[in-house]
């Protein structure tokens, strides 16, 4: 399952989080922010009990974007406890984010 991940509940849902997190930061108008959502999702349900997959849209949370130097998107931050582990940015098929995932599992 997927979080939406705020200002009110990042402290909680990321930093504080026993299992490492992965953030997807995007945007309605983003195409290929739309391409990467399915996988997303297919991620969260693969490594539900592992992994926190949750999704920040940068028009809503602005202050998230600029505190994390989100400059293009999609950008994806897999946090582990509490601190930025691995960040990538730019559309990732599925056996990519993987990788990114298994590298902080």
């Amino acid at each position: 399952m997927e979080l939406q991940i705020t200002s009110a509940n990042f402290e909680e849902e990321v930093i504080k989080s026993e299992l490492p997190v992965l953030v997807d930061f995007y945007a309605d108008w983003c195409g290929p922010c739309k391409m990467m959502a399915p996988i997303v999702e297919r991620v969260a349900e693969e490594y539900d009990g592992k992994l926190k997959v949750g999704k920040c849209n940068i028009d809503d949370e602005g202050d998230l974007a600029e505190k994390f130097g989100i400059m293009s998107i999609p950008t994806v931050i897999i946090f582990k406890n509490g601190k930025a582990a691995v960040t990538s940015v730019g559309a990732l098929s599925q056996a990519g984010l993987e990788a990114k995932i298994n590298e902080v599992l």
